[in-house]
C-alpha cells in the first residue's frame, strides 16, 4: 500500500469516528447509551423536512385493554400520538400511505416523506403520505417517567391498538375529503421492527387496514437471535469474514480454553491496548466494532454507513497500515501460539495472521481506545463497559434508550450473542457474548430475570405470517433476515400481487425504504434490484387500491 493510500485510510477512519453510529458493537456499551443520537442528520441539500412538515398530535388512549391484569393499574387517560403528513400528491379518490415510524422518533422517518417509500407510493396512487410515531417515542409519551411501572403500557399490542384508533379518528385538516378506513384505502409500510407491526397490523385489524408492506419484517421474535451474524458470514466480503472468525479462535481460545490464566488474559488485553477493562466479556464485546457495521450499509452514498468497508479494508491487506503496532508483533505471535493456533484454512499460517491482527489492533485503536482516552476523566471501563446500575436506574424521560430496551427484554428478545452459534459454525463474534452478557441491561433496568416472552408476538404469525394484500419484502443479506419469513427455516413461497413475496438481491436492511427524488437518480443509483422492487411496490399497490374500489362500487 502507498503512503498516499495509508494517509488516506486512516483520514476516513478519522471521518468516521466523527460520525459513528451507537450500536456498533454486538452490545451498547453504558457510555454508548449517553451519546445515543435523537435525530438523524439533515442532508446540506435537503429543505428543513420539519418546517416542510408540521407535526401534529392526536389524543389516544393510553389503555386499550382494560380487560388484561397485563396493565393494571389500568388508566383512563389519553396522551398526544404524533403524526406528520404531506398532501403533495394527493388526489381524490387517493389512498392514505402511511409509515409506521417503529422504535424511533418518527422525525428520523421525514425523509421517507419526501424522496422515500412514502413519496413513491403516494405519488404513484395520488395518496396522503402519512408517518406515525409510535408511543414511547419521540414525543409521544404517555407517561411522565420511564420506571419499569409506567413502562407497562409499552407493548406492541397498545401500540397497534394505537395505530387502528389513529386511522378511525384522524381527520387530515386540509385536506377536504373523507379519509376514514370507511372512505378510502388505508396502505401500511414499515421496516424491521414496524414491519412486522405493519404485517401484525393487516392480520389484526383487516376492516381497517386494506394492505401493508412488511420490509424486513422480523415477525418472529427470537430470544437467543445467534442468526443475527449468519448473512454476514455468508454473503461477506469472504478474506473480511474468514479473517474475523480467526481473530475470534485467537480471542476465545484464550479468554475460553485458558480462563484460569490471568496472566495470559492480562497480556491479551494489553497488547489490544485494553489492559483496564475488568471484564472478558465487555473486552470482547469491543472488539466486536467492525463486523457490527455491516447492518448500516446501504445503497445509497448518503446513507451508507461505510464503517464496515473501512474495518475490511483495514483487517484484509497484506501491509502494515499502522506502524506502531509494529512492536507487538512478537507478542501478537506468541498469543495466537497460545490459543492453539487460529490460521486455519483461511491463512497459510500463523504468521499471516499476525500481519492482519496487528492491523486490527490498530483499528481498535483508532475506532475505540483513542477516542476513549481523548474523552478526559473516562476509565476504560467507563467507556466500554456493560455493566452500570447506577446509570440503569435513571427513568427520566430522557432516557430514550429505556424504550426499545424494555420491548426486547419483555417481548422481543434479540440478544445478538456468539455463545449461540452451534459448535460446527465459527463465530463472527466471540462466544463469551452469551445470554447472560446480553441480558445484563434488562436485570439491571428492569429487573427482568426471565427470557422474553417471545410468544407473545409470535402468536401473530411468525415465520408463517400471511394475509391476503399482505407484502413481504426482505434483503438476502440482511443481518434480520432470519427472523423474517424468508427465513432459511420458513417455508418458500410464490409471489403474487395478492401477497407479494419478494429478496432483494443483495440488499440489507430495508433497503426499498430510501429513495431519490428524480433529479438525483443515475444509471447505478438506485442499484437494479432496489429499483426494480420498488416499481413492483408501486405497481401491486396499485392494484390494490384499484381493487378496493371495485369492490365499493359493487357494495354501491
Amino acid at each position: 500500500m502507498t503512503s498516499q493510500r495509508l494517509c488516506a485510510v486512516i483520514g476516513l477512519l478519522a471521518l468516521w469516528l466523527a460520525q459513528l453510529a451507537v450500536a456498533r458493537t454486538a452490545v451498547t456499551p453504558v457510555k454508548e447509551l449517553r451519546q445515543r443520537p435523537r435525530a438523524s442528520p439533515a442532508d446540506d441539500d435537503e429543505p428543513d423536512l420539519e418546517s416542510l412538515y408540521p407535526a401534529h398530535n392526536l389524543s389516544v388512549p393510553i389503555d386499550h385493554f382494560h380487560n388484561s391484569t397485563l396493565y393494571a393499574p389500568h388508566s383512563n387517560g389519553t396522551f398526544p400520538l404524533r403524526y406528520w403528513y404531506s398532501a403533495a400528491h394527493y388526489a381524490p379518490g387517493g389512498p392514505v400511505i402511511v409509515l409506521c415510524s417503529g422504535e424511533t422518533s418518527g422525525v428520523n422517518r421525514l425523509p421517507f416523506l419526501y424522496k422515500g417509500i412514502v413519496y413513491q407510493l403516494a405519488k404513484a396512487t395520488g395518496g396522503l403520505g402519512v408517518i406515525l410515531e409510535h408511543r414511547y417515542y419521540g414525543t409521544s409519551f404517555p407517561v411522565d417517567d420511564l420506571t419499569t411501572e409506567s413502562l407497562r403500557f409499552l407493548t406492541t399490542e397498545q401500540a397497534l391498538a394505537d395505530t387502528d384508533y389513529f386511522a378511525r379518528n384522524v381527520v387530515f385538516e386540509d385536506v377536504d375529503a373523507d379519509l376514514s378506513p370507511e372512505s378510502a384505502p388505508w396502505i401500511m409500510y414499515g421496516g424491521s421492527y414496524a414491519g412486522a407491526f405493519v404485517a401484525f397490523l393487516r392480520v389484526l385489524y383487516p376492516g381497517t387496514f386494506w394492505g401493508a408492506i412488511s420490509s424486513s419484517g422480523v415477525t418472529e421474535a427470537i430470544y437467543d437471535y445467534w442468526q443475527y451474524f449468519e448473512p454476514i458470514r455468508i454473503h461477506g466480503p469472504r478474506a473480511c469474514v474468514d479473517t474475523t472468525q480467526a481473530f475470534v479462535r485467537v480471542i476465545d481460545g484464550i479468554l475460553l480454553r485458558c480462563p484460569s490464566d490471568a496472566d495470559l488474559t492480562a497480556r491479551l488485553k494489553e497488547t489490544f491496548l485494553l489492559p483496564n477493562v475488568t471484564y472478558d466479556d465487555d473486552f470482547a464485546n469491543v472488539l466486536s466494532g467492525g463486523i457490527t457495521g455491516w447492518q448500516g450499509r446501504n445503497w445509497d452514498p448518503e446513507v451508507n454507513d461505510p464503517s464496515f468497508g473501512y474495518y475490511c479494508d483495514n483487517i484484509t491487506t497484506g501491509e502494515l497500515l499502522y506502524p506502531d503496532t509494529e512492536g507487538l508483533r512478537d507478542s501478537v505471535a506468541e498469543l495466537i501460539g497460545a490459543s492453539g493456533g487460529a490460521a486455519g484454512a483461511a491463512h497459510e499460517d500463523d504468521s499471516s495472521l499476525t500481519d492482519r491482527m496487528l492491523n486490527w489492533i490498530g483499528y481498535v485503536n483508532a475506532t475505540a481506545v483513542a477516542p476513549c482516552a481523548a474523552d478526559s476523566g473516562s476509565t476504560q471501563n467507563q467507556c466500554f463497559t456493560n455493566r452500570n446500575a447506577t446509570y440503569y436506574a435513571q427513568t427520566d424521560l430522557a432516557q430514550t434508550w429505556r424504550a426499545w430496551a424494555y420491548q426486547y427484554c419483555t417481548q422481543w428478545g434479540y440478544l445478538q450473542t456468539g455463545s449461540g452459534a452451534p459448535a460446527h459454525i465459527d463465530p463472527l463474534v466471540s462466544r463469551t457474548i452469551d445470554l447472560e452478557y446480553t441480558s445484563l441491561i434488562c436485570r439491571d433496568a428492569f429487573d427482568i430475570w426471565t427470557s422474553s416472552d417471545v410468544q407473545a408476538i409470535n402468536r401473530y404469525g411468525g415465520f408463517d405470517i400471511s394475509y391476503p394484500r399482505l407484502a413481504i419484502v426482505d434483503g438476502e443479506a440482511d443481518p434480520w433476515k432470519e427472523a423474517t419469513p424468508h427465513a432459511t427455516v420458513a417455508r418458500d413461497r410464490a409471489s403474487t400481487v395478492e401477497e407479494p413475496f419478494l429478496l432483494i438481491e443483495g440488499a440489507v436492511h430495508h433497503w426499498d425504504e430510501n429513495g431519490l427524488l428524480p433529479n438525483e437518480t443515475t444509471a447505478d443509483l438506485p442499484p437494479q434490484p432496489v429499483a426494480d422492487t420498488q416499481a413492483t411496490e408501486r405497481d401491486f399497490v396499485r392494484a390494490w387500491v384499484a381493487e378496493w374500489y371495485m369492490r365499493k362500487d359493487r357494495r354501491a
